[in-house]
């Protein structure tokens, strides 16, 4: 079986930086929003950080073009140095006991470059088989593509993979292509649906 992880809000916590942004940057949420910085993802890839999150720039750009909408003078990727998920310890339990049980198990996780890095450095990545991150995949959850995608990389069709993420409207679009998809809570909540003792 294939198991896809989601990584923020699953593996790590979700990092949510707009109050951090809005301190270094000397501003409010809604003018973040105005000048591109929306990262509540849909399918809507007119906004920046859904340009960023399917790698049609990376955060560098996006510094760059947010400074010239907005007047606000970027010189550091904030995106970077603000970001400190910390790792859910039982998550990762989870991860290696479905490894052990000779699952392979991927993080399939929308990302932009900068946090991609961050992962990378922490070592987040490292409890997976395999990394599939949307801003190196051109695509991002909720799109249907996103999942056909991986599933085209691994060679496995739907009946054969499970889908966990925190967010529903993902899950949902997961099990519109017959993936069994697992809305996640938390990690005990999903140790017992899995039937994994985590201590």
């Amino acid at each position: 079986m294939l198991y896809i992880f989601d990584m923020g809000g699953v593996v790590t916590t979700t990092a949510n930086l707009k109050n951090k942004l809005c301190e270094v940057l000397n501003t409010d949420e809604e003018t973040l929003k105005e000048y591109g910085l929306n990262t509540d993802l849909t399918l809507d890839r007119s906004t920046l950080f859904s340009m960023c999150s399917n790698g049609e720039i990376d955060t560098k750009e996006f510094w760059e073009i947010f400074s010239k909408r907005s007047g606000i003078p970027v010189k550091t990727d904030w995106f970077h140095w603000l970001f400190h998920p910390v790792l859910n310890e039982k998550t990762v339990k989870i991860i290696k006991a479905l490894k052990e049980a000779g699952n392979r198990v991927i993080c399939g996780t929308n990302t932009i470059s900068a946090h991609y890095h961050n992962h990378l450095e922490r070592g987040d990545y490292s409890y997976f088989d395999q990394t599939y991150t949307s801003c190196f995949m051109g695509v991002s959850k909720p799109d249907p593509e996103f999942w056909k995608l991986i599933m085209t990389a691994e060679n496995v069709q739907p009946k054969d993979c499970v889908f966990i993420d925190d967010k529903k409207m993902n899950c949902d679009a997961a099990a519109a292509l017959g993936i069994h998809a697992i809305h996640f809570s938390t990690a005990d909540a999903l140790a017992q649906l899995l039937g994994i003792v985590v201590d």
